[in-house]
């Protein structure tokens, strides 16, 4: 018998956006400060569009937080038990 546990995971997120996701949070837990977005591009390898492109999506959804032109000042606004760890 298996147990299954459900994740509470935002149908209107993409794979790619709750990939995102992940890495912000957990490159944040790991190092004790936020990616920058070349660090999101160099991890994903896609272009500095693609990445910001996505940033501003997850901002725009209110599921992270940044200072515009500030490095390394994304946050991640939803709880960690409502991340998509399981993509």
């Amino acid at each position: 018998m298996s147990i299954t546990t459900e994740k509470k995971i935002n149908p209107a997120l993409s794979v790619k956006q709750g990939q995102y996701l992940d890495f912000i949070y957990y490159y944040s837990k790991v190092n004790g400060y936020p990616p920058a977005q070349a660090d999101i591009q160099k991890y994903f390898g896609v272009s500095a569009p693609t990445v910001h492109q996505t940033i501003l999506k997850l901002e725009a959804d209110e599921l992270i937080s940044r200072t515009p032109r500030e490095s390394s000042s994304l946050k991640v606004l939803i709880k960690t038990d409502e991340l998509p760890l399981e993509w």
